[in-house]
């Protein structure tokens, strides 16, 4: 299990990141990172260990972007260290990927692409998604697009939100049996989360994603499509829980609140 969480706005993302990272610990100890667009660049900072560690580092590194993602990760493919730990790139540095769940066909994938002249850095299957949309990319220039069509060629489980240095004002994400929702701050400004907890302390007003579908966030709004690029319709939801209800979503522990979001971990 891991946490996500991305923002778009008008604030610096960097604080905003972190505190959501913070509230989402439980979902993942081995190590964590973000990706902040800023001036059509992106600035990453990732580390192993707990999130303090991550913290730690970036008080000495200046990311003033509003628009950028988060991650901390329980380890899955590839053992917890710096290079493996999430958002994952392509191989011009210009795509940021951000996972929970597992791709089972990952290494076929990866195979394809390595002979397409695609070059791995990490153990995880997470990379090859990256690599995926790159690849997608090159013929369709909407980020949304490309995520689509690299997910119709997955088979696992996913939570992802992805950014990109081509599509800079844009932040997609999709779920596939891990959770996603989206909160609406305000007038062109929007956090995505796998948990509540990173949500609530800025708003309570809340899109959930369903299975198969995939968002699309600008400054100027959101739209919801499914994989099969139907459009989809969905008011808002207000979570009338606190944030101390929504850690554990009304379950007695943790590790109930997870089998129960994500079946696969039994």
């Amino acid at each position: 299990m891991c946490g996500i969480v991305g923002y778009i706005g008008k604030s610096p993302a960097k604080p905003i990141l972190l505190e959501g990272l913070k509230r989402m610990e439980y979902r993942g100890y081995d190590s964590a990172g973000i990706a902040v667009i800023q001036d059509s660049n992106a600035k990453t900072c990732k580390k192993a260990g707990k999130l303090g560690e991550l913290a730690s580092v970036l008080q000495d590194k200046e990311l003033r972007g509003s628009v950028g993602i988060g991650h901390t990760r329980w380890a899955t493919h590839g053992v917890p260290n710096d290079v493996n730990a999430h958002p994952h790139t392509d191989c011009k540095n210009e795509i940021y990927v951000i996972h929970n769940g597992i791709i089972e066909n990952f290494q076929s994938l990866k195979e394809r692409l390595h002979k397409a002249g695609h070059t791995f850095v990490t153990e995880t299957d997470t990379e090859v998604l990256v690599h995926l949309i790159e690849e997608h990319m090159k013929t369709k220039k909407a980020l949304e697009v490309a995520v689509q069509g690299a997910l119709r060629e997955v088979v696992g489980t996913y939570g992802v939100a992805v950014v990109s240095t081509l599509d800079p004002e844009k932040i997609v994400a999709a779920r596939l049996g891990s959770p996603l929702m989206l909160g609406i701050i305000g007038k062109g400004e929007f956090i995505v989360a796998s948990d509540a907890t990173a949500i609530l302390p800025h708003t309570r007003e809340v899109v959930y994603l369903e299975e198969r579908e995939i968002l699309t966030v600008t400054p100027k709004g959101y739209t919801i499509k499914t994989l099969g690029n139907k459009s989809v319709k969905r008011e808002s939801n207000r979570i009338e829980w606190d944030t101390t209800q929504a850690e554990k979503n009304g379950y007695p522990h943790f590790m109930l609140k997870e089998i129960m979001e994500q079946p696969e971990v039994i």
